[in-house]
């Protein structure tokens, strides 16, 4: 008989912790990796969630302009009154370095698939550059 009431004192302890702490939501951090803070922030707020900065390396951007090298979701609860609530935030590793590598400057390598695209577009932009003023010379002179 002792056994039964003590297996019994158990199980309503097991199912009182369970209401208090309530069932925690599957929340699935959104893919953000390789996107700047602005753009993460922005789409973990749409999915319903938190961005929240866990770690930052360098120091050579503003945060919005950081590019996010990880993110997962909080492992841990928030406390509010009345008990435990899931959390919704999803902590993020910054990279605050510039877009690319340069002489005295630290950013991403050419190696990486972040540091090609930088490269590709800051030479796609020289290429635009340079074609303008050659149009704008072509005007000057015919003018």
């Amino acid at each position: 008989m002792l056994k039964i009431g003590v297996g019994a004192m158990a199980a309503a302890v097991v199912a009182g912790s369970g209401i208090w702490l309530g069932s925690g939501t599957a929340n699935a951090a959104p893919e953000v990796v390789n996107r700047t803070y602005n753009d993460a922030k922005r789409m973990i707020q749409q999915a319903g969630g938190t961005a929240v900065i866990a770690t930052r390396t360098g120091a050579g951007l503003e945060d919005g302009k950081c590019l996010v090298m990880n993110a997962w979701d909080a492992g841990y609860q928030r406390i509010v009154r009345g008990g435990m609530r899931a959390n919704n935030e999803v902590l993020l590793a910054l990279n605050c370095n510039g877009v690319l590598a340069g002489p005295g400057s630290s950013g991403n390598s050419l190696a990486s698939p972040v540091g090609r695209e930088a490269k590709l577009e800051a030479e796609q932009e020289a290429a635009k550059r340079a074609a303008q003023q050659r149009q704008a010379q072509a005007a000057a002179s015919d003018g």
